[in-house]
């Protein structure tokens, strides 16, 4: 697959991770009134079952039998990588908020920029390789 066409799709999916990201927050924050720390935290470890699933078979897929032979090794490098990804813009979104004083909401949007590409990184060299 043509490295442009890879990421397209993971522009895609990354954009319906976004939305779903985006709804958990607003859900939890403005509707239940819970901080900004576990809403963020809640919302990431959501979206992740839905981006694992296209991640595999859409935007990075292997052949039938790599597929099922890799399946627990690409579950644990992709808990990896999120790990790296999400490390990365939960210190971002921190930073945002409590040093810099930046909007909650703001900070949370800005934060999808440094996840993604954490996390496309992370994947395409590592997970789905």
């Amino acid at each position: 697959m043509r490295e442009s066409r890879r990421i397209f799709r993971f522009a895609v999916i990354g954009t319906l991770n976004a939305l779903i990201i985006a709804a958990v927050i607003w859900l939890m924050m403005d509707e239940l009134d819970i901080d900004y720390m576990l809403s963020n935290i809640t919302a990431y470890v959501i979206a992740q079952t839905h981006n694992f699933i296209w991640c595999k078979h859409w935007i990075f897929p292997l052949d039938n039998k790599e597929k099922k032979s890799n399946t627990w090794r690409q579950v644990l490098l992709f808990s990896i990588a999120f790990g790296m990804a999400y490390l990365a813009q939960f210190l971002f979104l921190v930073v945002l908020v409590e040093a810099l004083n930046c909007d909650e909401y703001l900070a949370q949007f800005l934060g999808l920029f440094i996840y993604g590409g954490v996390n496309f990184i992370m994947n395409r060299k590592i997970t789905f390789r």
